[in-house]
């Protein structure tokens, strides 16, 4: 009978608080620290593979929150100069 056993070797890195705070912001989920630093990290040239990263952060929201905000200031200012 033959076993073969493959383990991936480690290391330990030493990161600055701010390092680490960006890592954990980038972390998926379901995704390891590892997983992180491979897919920030990696030569994949797939142009689809970033399409859908930023689902589920609430950055829609905000975007469109802020494009509210600027399109009244916009109307305001219009109003102010032109008398409208």
């Amino acid at each position: 009978m033959y076993v073969y056993v493959h383990t991936m070797a480690t290391k330990t890195i030493t990161v600055t608080e701010e390092a680490y705070e960006r890592l954990r912001e980038m972390k998926r989920e379901d995704e390891s620290f590892t997983d992180v630093l491979l897919r920030m990290t990696g030569g994949d040239t797939d142009v689809m593979k970033g399409f859908g990263a930023w689902k589920d952060t609430g950055l829609r929201d905000e975007v469109e929150a802020a494009r509210e905000e600027l399109d009244e200031d916009f109307e305001e200012r219009q109003d102010e100069l032109f008398g409208h």
